[in-house]
């Protein structure tokens, strides 16, 4: 029987977007270098290498492949590849608090859980009871049911030390934000699936075939035109900007073939189809599934493409900015991000680096319309992007923008169309808007310009 989703997902009405804006998306202070200061220091204390060898070059390349992976744990926290929004968080920490209490046996003390700020749709184990849940998992899974097993399969991992195993045999271990670890599978899926019926949560072997579809988030084309998306916002545009022509990306035929037999983060060995097959019969019957609340993704997803928009990674984030209005979605965060993607890549053309901002991805993984987004935002002339830019600039949504975002208007303002291009003018810049915002999300950002 067809699984019945109790809450559908739904797009946020206008007033659940004001309330969200009022509540804010997270602050600086939860980036993890900050709100995991001290937790550093008891990972290090927890991890002591343990005496495993009595041969002493063996127990000394023990250590140094166990200290590495606390080094890069550590870093990671440094670089701020996590954040602790109290929301997010606590929806993907409540699941973990339901799989570890029904299941004290085998999970003694609750992991230490890290909400990675990757778009990859992905979760890794670290070994030490430590998990981390990737934003674009959160955002890509359709009910707490399937999060729950990427939890539980990742928890299982930890529990069978699969981890600390690969380092008894002296090879290097590494986790990965955007592929998934390939140690031990099946014995942490058929684990993980005991761990979920303990806990009261119904197991669907058709997770595994979802994950399937977790590397086409640019191969889903486009219902309109970019020239219609272009025509709403009265943005410049000639087609013949989304045509090859003899320079730049490569003049090759592309071929759009189905690439859904590719290796993406999540199609481990073994694949997805062959985990479905072995767990298929496990399937909780007449399950009652309980859909991802809209307002954990619809924030999970704005944080993720404020990432990949901070990153410089703009194609990507203009293009899943352009399927969410081509489903309907008229939050106005959206728009504001539309015009911060068009001043950074003004910004970027006048630092001669337009290209690199443009984040080329190879054919085998986008659509048509996203090649010709790429192709169009490498063509497009400079003077119609800084047209675009001011356009944006003046456009009817900032009227209703809230205070942060009106601010960060200003100091982007400073970077793409002033005139002064100088350094010191963008650090100037940088520091009126850290004055004001030094609890804003957007304050990461700042900081990339008034430290030069």
């Amino acid at each position: 029987m067809t699984a019945k989703i109790l809450l559908s997902v739904t797009l946020l009405s206008l007033s659940g977007f004001l309330h969200a804006q009022e509540n804010g998306l997270y602050s600086y202070q939860d980036l993890s270098h900050l709100y995991y200061a001290k937790a550093k220091d008891s990972i290090r204390r927890a991890w002591t290498c343990p005496a495993a060898f009595k041969d002493k070059a063996a127990q000394k390349k023990y250590k140094e492949i166990w200290d590495q992976r606390t080094d890069q744990v550590i870093g990671a926290i440094n670089d701020d590849d996590y954040v602790h929004d109290k929301e997010v968080y606590g929806y993907v920490d409540a699941i973990v608090s339901q799989i570890a209490e029904a299941n004290q046996a085998l999970v003694p003390e609750k992991p230490f859980l890290l909400i990675d700020r990757s778009p990859a749709v992905n979760a890794y184990a670290m070994g030490g009871n430590v998990l981390a849940i990737n934003l674009g998992l959160i955002t890509f899974a359709q009910s707490r049911e399937e999060l729950a097993l990427a939890i539980a399969h990742e928890m299982s991992h930890n529990i069978l030390r699969h981890c600390e195993n690969v380092m008894l045999h002296l090879e290097t271990y590494t986790f990965s934000r955007s592929r998934h670890q390939r140690y031990h599978e099946s014995e942490a899926d058929s684990l993980a699936v005991l761990l979920l019926k303990k806990s009261n949560l119904a197991f669907q072997a058709s997770y595994f075939l979802h994950l399937d579809s977790s590397d086409m988030e640019y191969q889903q084309p486009l219902r309109h035109s970019l020239s219609a998306f272009f025509t709403a916002y009265h943005l410049p545009y000639d087609e013949g900007w989304s045509q090859r022509h003899s320079h730049g990306l490569p003049t090759k035929a592309y071929n759009f073939s189905d690439s859904s037999t590719l290796d993406d983060s999540l199609k481990t060995h073994p694949e997805c189809i062959d985990r479905y097959n072995k767990n298929s019969s496990l399937t909780t019957a007449n399950a009652m599934l309980t859909a991802m609340p809209a307002n954990v993704q619809d924030k999970a997803n704005k944080m993720l493409l404020w990432n990949l928009y901070s990153s410089v990674n703009l194609t990507p984030c203009l293009y899943r900015i352009l399927l969410l209005k081509d489903r309907g979605n008229t939050d106005t965060w959206y728009d504001f991000m539309l015009s911060n993607i068009f001043a950074g890549l003004y910004y970027s053309d006048r630092m001669l680096n337009r290209f690199n901002a443009i984040g080329v991805m190879p054919r085998e993984y986008i659509s048509r319309e996203y090649y010709s987004l790429q192709t169009m935002l490498e063509q497009m002339p400079r003077e119609n992007l800084m047209q675009a830019c001011k356009i944006l600039q003046d456009e009817g949504f900032w009227k209703n923008m809230p205070l942060q975002e009106s601010n960060l208007k200003a100091f982007v303002f400073a970077l793409a169309l002033d005139p002064d291009s100088s350094d010191k003018n963008k650090a100037r810049a940088a520091h009126l808007f850290s004055t004001g915002n030094a609890n804003s999300m957007y304050y990461e950002f700042a900081q990339n310009f008034e430290r030069k």
